[in-house]
Formats: C-alpha cells, structure tokens, sequence
C-alpha cells in the first residue's frame, strides 16, 4: 500500500514531506523515528573532495605533504560542519564529528531529522547501520595446530625468508591494522607493538578504539589498551609482524612495528567505525582522541573488512572519500577481496570496489585459487581486480580466543597481511618509496608468480582466462615478497618520485 502524508500522523510535517518525496532524510531513517527515541545517522556535507593544497616540490618529504593534506581537511570540516555542530549542541545531541569525510555520526530524534531535512548546509542524512562482517572462523576450516612450523608455510611461499637473510625484516616501517581489535601481548606480537618498549607499554598514538555503544562486549568501550573480541584482528597481525622469538614464526616482517584500531564489535561493524579508524590511521591520536599527529601514521594498513549493501551499507562517496585521504596521505592501503566466490563479479564491496584500494585474493600451497576467493571484473570501473593473490588458505597464526594460542584459518583476510608485510619488507629496503603507495603498487603487480597459477573452480571472467596475465581471478599473479625487495633496491639509485600537486 503507497504511504499517503495522512497515514504519516507521528512524523512533523517537514519530515513527512521527505519520506512522500523521497528528499534528503533517508527512508529507513523516518521508519526508524516512529519507532526509537534516537537513531544512529550519518550527517553528510556536500563536499567529499580532496581539498586542493599547494603543488610541493617532488622530493619535499611525505610528513610534510601528509601534514598539509590533515590541516586542510579539519579547516575544511571546522569551517563547514561548524553551524550543524552548533545546532546539534544547543539541541543537547551527541555526535562525533569527522574531518576525513567531511561527516558527522549523530544520535537523533525524529525531532531532530525534522529540522535537518530543512537545512541548507548539509547534503543528506543516511543511515549508519551495524554490520555483520564475513569474517572466517577456526571452526568454519580445517582446525590449526598450537604449535606450527618453525615458519609458516605462506611466509615461506612468497620469499620472505630470503629477503631476511638480505637484512630486510621490515624494520624501520609501521605497520597497522583496522580490525576486531587485536591482543596486544600475544607472545608473537608484543615484541614488535609500538607501544611496548620491552618492560612498559604506552597506547596513546598506538592504538585506538571506534566502539563506543557495545552492549555485553569482551572488550566494553573504548578500552584503553588493544583488545580483541573476536580473533580475527589478532590473526591477521601474527601474519604479517608474528614472531615470538621462539618456535612460532607467523610474521612476513618481524621485524616492522604495528599499530591498531578497532573498528568491529564482536565482527559487527559499521560505517562510522569505518570513518573513525581511517581518520586516526591518517592522524593518530592519544587515548583521549587529542592531540593527532600525523607524522605518527602507519606506512601501510591492513583491511580485512567490508561494508556490503546486502547487510544494508549504503554509503555514497563519504566512505570513499576515507579511503582516497589516508591514500592521499602517502599511506599504502591493502584490502581483502572478500570471500564470495569463485564466480565473476563478486568483489562489490567498499572498501574493495574503490580505485585508491589494492586488492587481495588468495591462493594455496599449490598456487590454486581458493574457491572462496572473490573474483572480478568490479563494476564501475577498469581496473583488474583483484590486484594480485596470496597464501590465504590453512594459515597459521596468532590467535587471541583462547589468548596466547594459534589457529589455522582460511579466507582473503589470511592472504592481505602477507602483502601488508612484504609492503613492509619494500620499505625497509627502499625507504625512498616511504609516502608513495602507487609506485610501491606498481613494484608489486610487476614483480609477481605467474608460471603454475591456477584456477580449479573457474574457467574465466570477462574474456580473460589464467593463460592471460593479468586476469580477473588472480590479479597480475600470485605475489612474490623477494622478487618485489629486489625491484625495490634496483629501483633505489633511480626512483623518480612524482610531485605532490594537492
């Protein structure tokens, strides 16, 4: 039955007008109104671009560029989100603001979507739903020992082993994790957190937590330490740092440092989070979110996360805009292909869709796709996704769900920290490539295995089959931490660095 402006008696009259014309107020949100005393919404400005800076001169130093690009979005915000804020604030409304995508997460009432959808200075107000991330479980593969070999089996598949032998660990470089939260003294990763100093540890710059409104969670709100609610973060960072010294070599770059932010509750995220975390990740603050720092910033970031609009993610641009800021930052931003194959056309999720991301699927020990592996073309654009593939199959690693123990796992957010610690291991060798992620991509897609890739489950997508290089199952091939340290030192003597034009 089409709603009518009389059979909407509880919404005030701007708000009705919304929901009969489909305006600004998103939908779902005025359903929601009848329903709840607040909402979680998302209030979205216009502007989502990059703000245009001054053109710096090509070898000026990436903090520097960094430094200016974090200034420029917080004048933007301050100066656009200011009259909302002020509102908001006379309304007694909680809210975050954030200066990354030019977005404000704010509880509100039906009261409150009133006077938004009359206001001028805003784009829209959506919604900021909680999603459930398709994350594996020990459970959902084959169960991993407690004790593994003495390095495992994907760190040795890609090279990294010789790379240290070259005297390239990844030290030098920071790397970081946008995750379930992470077990910050797990044998395998206290040695190599930024904010332990081998007797004390310091979160403040090192960690943050997006979950402010859990109810019964492990962790509670915004813990003040890294904590994992779930498994998975802890997992992924024991791939590409691990290393406890002893009989438990999981870590491609054990010798890099990491830092972290939760943005998942119990696996459940949303896009708020999302925003939060790449916000810090570009400028990182103390524990009382004060005083960011942008010279603080990881060098490359793992993102074994999405944000599917089956679940209900329907962002515009404001996520995308995240993702092309920390980018733009000069930070390298690695994300899972997801684990919707092995049909055509299964990576639709941010933030794997986006330009600015590079794609990870994954591989066996038999250099097989894995079946679960999302394949391409992405929709909307021409780029071949994924990028390239990695070990993402039986991985063993930290774990945190009983602490201090290991699990084997499988999926694509298995295969990306191998490419976030071979990232790592690039940047140790070649600290010119520090603040440039395109050409630390390129050295990447260049430099993989192709001879012996296969695909059991899929024949080909879009024209292309895995006789062709590159293809849309497999990337550009399966990567090569080695060959892509020894591109990187060739390249050292000659890298040309482009300028910054804004």
């Amino acid at each position: 039955m089409r709603k009518t402006l009389s059979s909407l008696p509880l919404l005030p009259l701007a708000l009705a007008l919304n929901s009969a014309l489909a305006a600004d107020v998103a939908p779902g949100l005025i359903a929601e109104a009848q329903q709840h005393a607040r909402i979680d919404a998302l209030i979205v400005f216009a502007d989502q671009s990059r703000p245009l800076l001054a053109p710096m001169d090509a070898h000026a130093d990436y903090r520097a560029r960094r430094r200016a690009l974090v200034d420029a979005l917080r004048a933007r915000a301050q100066t656009q989100q200011s009259g909302v804020r002020e509102w908001l604030d006379a309304r007694g409304v909680a809210y975050r603001p954030y200066w990354i995508a030019n977005t404000i997460v704010a509880k509100l009432s039906a009261s409150d979507l009133d006077g938004l959808a009359a206001r001028s200075d805003i784009a829209r107000v959506a919604a900021n739903p909680r999603l459930t991330a398709r994350l594996p479980r020990p459970g959902n593969t084959a169960p991993g020992p407690q004790v593994v070999e003495s390095i495992a089996w994907g760190v040795t598949k890609i090279g990294a082993p010789t790379a240290w032998a070259a005297g390239y660990t990844g030290q030098g470089v920071v790397v970081a994790g946008e995750d379930t939260g992470y077990q910050w003294d797990h044998p395998a990763l206290q040695p190599h957190y930024r904010g332990w100093d081998g007797s004390a540890a310091d979160h403040n710059h090192n960690w943050h937590d997006s979950i402010h409104d859990s109810v019964g969670n492990d962790c509670g709100n915004d813990s003040p330490f890294p904590c994992d609610d779930f498994g998975h973060g802890t997992h992924t960072a024991g791939t590409f740092v691990g290393d406890d010294g002893a009989t438990h070599q999981t870590g491609v770059a054990p010798g890099a440092k990491w830092i972290g932010c939760r943005n998942m509750d119990g696996g459940v995220g949303t896009p708020a989070r999302y925003i939060e975390c790449m916000q810090w990740m570009l400028a990182p603050t103390d524990l009382n979110d004060e005083n960011p720092d942008p010279d603080l910033a990881p060098d490359v970031i793992n993102n074994s996360w999405g944000c599917p609009t089956d679940e209900g993610c329907t962002v515009g641009d404001e996520l995308e805009a995240a993702v092309d800021s920390v980018v733009a930052g000069g930070i390298f931003f690695a994300a899972a292909a997801a684990n919707d194959g092995p049909d055509c056309s299964t990576i639709t999720a941010p933030p794997a869709i986006y330009d600015a991301s590079f794609v990870v699927g994954a591989t066996d020990s038999g250099d097989r796709m894995a079946g679960f592996s999302s394949r391409g073309p992405v929709s909307g654009i021409s780029l071949i996704r994924p990028d390239l593939s990695g070990p993402g199959v039986n991985i063993t690693s930290s774990w945190a769900r009983p602490p201090n123990t290991y699990q084997s796992d499988s999926g694509t957010s298995m295969a990306t920290p191998h490419v976030v610690g071979t990232v790592a291991l690039i940047l140790s060798a070649a600290p010119a490539l520090k603040g440039h992620p395109d050409q630390v991509a390129a050295i990447l897609r260049a430099t993989t295995v192709t001879d012996g890739v296969t695909d059991p489950s899929n024949t080909g997508c879009n024209g292309l089959t895995m006789s062709d290089w590159p293809n849309y199952q497999a990337g550009y091939g399966r990567l090569d931490a080695w060959a892509a340290v020894q591109a990187a030192l060739s390249a050292a003597d000659t890298l040309f660095v482009d300028g910054f034009d804004g």
